[in-house]
């Protein structure tokens, strides 16, 4: 299992299951983070925290914490 903060970046993956429970699973999928759907890895900050992806044609910065919760492939 592969999660979107161990992806590399420039690289693209697909969203395979998204891990969570209730509100937090709720906030990623509002931000247009669904199964299927491609996240280009765009820039990780020094220490990690956060992840800047592209997603549905527009930049997202996720936090370490909701990147741990994005399974993809």
């Amino acid at each position: 299992m592969q999660t979107l903060k161990a992806a590399k970046v420039g690289s693209t993956v697909q969203v395979v299951r998204l891990h969570g429970e209730g509100a937090v699973k709720r906030r990623i999928m509002d931000m247009g983070i669904t199964k299927g759907v491609p996240l280009y890895v765009r820039k990780v900050a020094p220490l990690g925290d956060p992840v800047e992806i592209t997603v549905r044609g527009y930049e997202l910065s996720l936090r370490k914490a909701d990147a741990e919760m994005i399974e993809v492939l």
